[in-house]
């Protein structure tokens, strides 16, 4: 006498299904915070515009995509990392809880700026600086400059007299609304707290900028392209960039 096998319930084939197609959702998921975390840390990623320093060209709550695969350039609007108190509680940005700031990090979420700041690159490694001429005008290398397109309207290029030659390895920023920045020039007196050299705190080091901005993507009627003025165009090479930068409060010679 033989046993007869008892029968088994096969399991219902759409639990298998379900459980394939779950796991190839998570994979989907999982690989596309993969690419977005690699795309925003080499490739590019978007900031929040905290403040009014770059007013008209950026207002306050604009989207802006920087990219990081090129160099940044004279006239370049630019993000980089505080490079020692400059923020203030108005520029500093609103910093994210923990589920918000993973977001930012895997690139789902535009970068809230807490850190960072934007401003006009003016100098480069090597540049002299100048304000300003008779005219008025902000000059880089003895080439003076028409902001009329980008400077805030009814601003002064700057209110404060200053001669500048950019160090290696640094630049020099202003913001487009420039008596409503802390940029560059506010710190030239500056006393360095790690026994630096009084000003050094007002140039960039180049290894804290993290891109240049390229377009404004939101809100959606403020689209546009940023660009390099051709004002700068016509800038001349800058000379030997010296390892310490050279400060004088004093207006260039008329």
């Amino acid at each position: 006498m033989t046993d007869t096998p008892t029968k088994t319930d096969p399991k219902p084939a759409h639990r298998s299904g379900f459980g394939a197609a779950a796991r190839e959702f998570v994979l989907i998921v999982v690989g596309a915070l993969i690419v977005s975390s690699i795309l925003r840390a080499f490739v590019g990623q978007m900031f929040i515009i905290p403040s009014e320093s770059m007013e008209n060209t950026l207002l306050v709550g604009d989207r802006v995509v920087v990219e990081k695969l090129t160099d940044v350039k004279r006239g370049d609007v630019v993000v980089f990392e505080d490079p020692g108190g400059w923020l203030g509680p108005e520029e500093s940005g609103q910093k994210r809880g923990s589920i918000g700031r993973f977001f930012e990090i895997v690139g789902l979420l535009p970068d809230s700026s807490h850190g960072h700041l934007i401003k006009r690159l003016i100098g480069m490694p090597g540049d002299k600086v100048a304000c300003c001429d008779s005219k008025g005008r902000l000059l880089v290398n003895g080439q003076p400059l028409d902001e009329t397109k980008y400077l805030y309207p009814g601003d002064a290029p700057s209110q404060m007299e200053f001669q500048v030659t950019v160090p290696a390895g640094r630049i020099f920023v202003m913001g487009d609304h420039r008596s409503a920045s802390g940029d560059s020039r506010v710190h030239l007196q500056d006393l360095d707290a790690n026994g630096g050299n009084q000003g050094d705190a007002a140039f960039v080091p180049l290894d804290k900028v993290t891109g240049r901005a390229i377009a404004i993507v939101w809100p959606a009627g403020r689209w546009s392209k940023l660009g390099v003025p051709d004002t700068f165009k016509a800038v001349p090479a800058p000379g030997p960039a010296p390892n310490k930068p050279s400060i004088s409060l004093t207006p260039p010679p008329k």
